[in-house]
């Protein structure tokens, strides 16, 4: 489980004293469990929930880095992109926009979507395919357009 390779590569940057491996990866661990604890009963989250709350993780990251760009403390913004490139590598491979394009376009057709009354139907069954491997909105732009 992806979560148990964290822990182990955890150890690792524990090891080599990679300070800034180590304060990410605790981090997602500290997510994760807050994940797998929320709610009525504790539970174990898959792969892809890890890999959605890595997502998340990396989203704040982003944000956070822009954030302090605009105000003026380069030191803070580049250590959130710094954790943002540990997070990224647990995260599958971004489609390109031709790939994204590709894979809308087939999905729409499989399943018959045409109109823009369709759009909730179009959107989960292209976030079904694309799997947390697209920005949200680049997602949705992209089937808007296809269905106008």
């Amino acid at each position: 489980m992806l979560i148990e390779t964290i822990r182990e590569d955890m150890v690792a940057a524990m090891k080599a004293k990679e300070d800034v491996k180590l304060r990410t990866l605790r981090s997602i661990i500290a997510a994760v469990q807050q994940e797998e604890t929320s709610g009525t009963e504790a539970r174990t989250l898959t792969d892809a929930e890890v890999e959605k709350t890595i997502a998340a993780q990396a989203k704040r990251r982003i944000e956070a880095a822009e954030a302090f760009d605009a105000g003026d403390r380069a030191e803070q913004a580049a250590a959130e992109r710094a954790e943002y490139e540990v997070l990224k590598s647990y995260l599958p491979e971004a489609l390109g926009d031709d790939e994204l394009d590709g894979l809308v376009t087939a999905v729409l057709a499989e399943e018959g979507f045409s109109e823009k009354a369709q759009m909730g139907q179009a959107m989960k069954a292209v976030n079904a395919k694309v799997a947390g491997r697209a920005d949200g909105r680049a997602v949705a732009d992209l089937v808007k357009s296809k269905l106008a």
